[in-house]
């Protein structure tokens, strides 16, 4: 198949549109992602999970939970979701970024927050109030910070890509060809997320650390009984896009990840059991893993060693400046306590 053929059929990946953003709203949003007030216990913040230094994902294969038990997912990256139609690896939230937000905050077995515990522990800090009148947003509330954390999100957006810059290596672009023709990647990775959005069963392992290791089950087995799995107490697999639909042929299926940031993103896949880049390509050279659900589009590719040399230049083109100066990351201290509010009794709360 030539690179001609197969790339006219599909999105090129091209550069992600312009955002308008509220630069006030933002950095209040800034702060509270910093925030590790946020949570039930006040011990982990959405930036304890999702790391600047990681692409605003994590370095473990399975990211970290609420205290006192694990995750039984990869942390995805936050740089571009503000674009995205669906979040999550099954699909299951599409509306917007307001409700994913309420529901990172919420789900007991991540920030497992009390939304009135949050909106009171705002509330009595002097620089939220300062903030949020500097926003002109009134005083805080749960609301309003389900949609000041999205707004700040708007801001992590890819910057200086070599494949947006088009400043790409000999190496890169002699990737791109492989990359839209005799890889096929393009199928499932393309616009410019370099993402169909769309659930695919690419065969990928399970990982076992999931149902070998209590604290990670047991947020599994949070999930799966919240969502309304059955026989989730025997099952030893990710159902992944089943949860969403319940179709039998949907089992083991997850949203294709964007391609951009995986330079800082290791390890893949949505339970991280392919540790590297390279692990990646020879994953999808052998035509992915084993299972009676496997999408037809994946085959052996019998990509040469240069092949792969080059295809690996191709996909890290994809990745740009690292996110992680003041303009993105809060890096002023939070108050050890709340200040004493002068004759609380007779302040309108």
């Amino acid at each position: 198949m030539t690179f001609g053929a197969q790339a006219g059929k599909y999105p090129d990946i091209s550069p992600l549109p312009d955002l308008k953003i509220n630069k006030a709203k933002a950095e209040l949003g800034k702060r509270l992602f910093f925030d590790r007030r946020l949570s039930g216990d006040a011990g982990i913040a959405c930036a304890d999970c999702h790391q600047p230094k990681h692409g605003y994902a994590h370095s473990d294969a399975l990211s970290p939970g609420y205290p006192g038990n694990g995750h039984f997912r990869n942390s995805a990256s936050l740089v571009n979701t503000a674009h995205k139609k669906v979040w999550n690896w099954d699909g299951r939230i599409g509306t917007n970024l307001n409700d994913m937000t309420r529901e990172m905050l919420t789900e007991d077995y991540i920030m497992n927050m009390d939304m009135r515990i949050m909106q009171e522990r705002v509330k009595q800090d002097p620089k939220y109030l300062e903030m949020f009148k500097a926003a002109g947003m009134g005083e805080p509330s749960n609301g309003k910070i389900r949609k000041l954390i999205p707004e700040y999100l708007k801001t992590l957006t890819s910057r200086g890509a070599p494949i947006d810059t088009g400043k790409m290596s000999a190496a890169a672009k002699r990737g791109k060809k492989v990359f839209a023709g005799k890889g096929g990647c393009i199928q499932c990775h393309n616009g410019p997320l370099a993402s169909d959005g769309k659930a695919h069963n690419t065969g990928v392992p399970e990982n076992f650390d999931v149902f070998l290791d209590p604290m990670n089950h047991q947020a599994f087995l949070a999930f799966a009984m919240f969502q309304g799995i059955e026989n989730y107490m025997n099952l030893k697999r990710d159902p992944g896009y089943y949860n969403v639909t319940l179709n039998a042929d949907d089992m083991g299926k997850f949203v294709t990840p964007s391609l951009r940031e995986l330079k800082y993103t290791a390890p893949y896949m949505h339970n991280g059991m392919l540790k590297s880049l390279d692990d990646v390509i020879a994953f999808y050279n052998k035509g992915g893993g084993k299972d009676s659900r496997k999408s037809k589009l994946l085959k052996p590719l019998k990509l040469s060693k240069q092949e792969r040399r080059d295809l690996k230049a191709f996909l890290l083109s994809m990745s740009g400046e690292p996110l992680t100066s003041s303009k993105y990351v809060w890096k002023e201290a939070y108050p050890a306590e709340y200040p004493v509010i002068e004759n609380w009794t007779q302040v309108k709360n």
